[in-house]
């Protein structure tokens, strides 16, 4: 009995920083996601064109095809820039899934604002560079509410 504790003590303390890291990757991720989100219902969309990645590739429902690259993205949101505005917006269920120098932010986002709720769902590939982690894909749709 005491060689099977210490052996199950041995195994978690083995584990328990490879968990704390991967823990601690997937909330900077969010923490991330959330910071440019507050930034983005507020009119600025600063806090995504930080987070993007020269070769970032971005969807939403809005265009009728994929953007290519941090300038046209920077071009589409310019046009946006103190145009959204949120009076209330929540993040729900976020998923990071972790894949070496990758991760993938799955989420559900609701923001209301004096014209009702909007309904989404989001996804968006990270790459963890030297300077950190910087998106290279998002994608944007609608979601049926609840």
């Amino acid at each position: 009995m005491k060689s099977w504790l210490t052996g199950c003590l041995l195994f978690w303390a083995m584990l328990t920083p490879a968990m704390a890291a991967t823990v601690t990757q997937e909330a900077t991720i969010i923490a991330h996601e959330q910071a440019a989100l507050a930034l983005w219902e507020s009119g600025d969309p600063s806090g995504f064109l930080q987070l993007a990645a020269d070769d970032v590739v971005y969807f939403d429902p809005f265009l009728s095809q994929r953007l290519d690259g941090k300038a046209a993205l920077t071009t589409y949101y310019e046009k946006l820039r103190g145009k959204i505005h949120a009076d209330h917006y929540q993040m729900l269920n976020p998923k990071v899934q972790l894949l070496g120098a990758a991760a993938v932010l799955t989420f559900n986002f609701i923001s209301t604002n004096a014209k009702g709720s909007h309904y989404w769902n989001c996804t968006e590939v990270y790459r963890q560079t030297a300077s950190g982690w910087q998106i290279i894909q998002t994608h944007w749709s609608f979601a049926k509410a609840p």
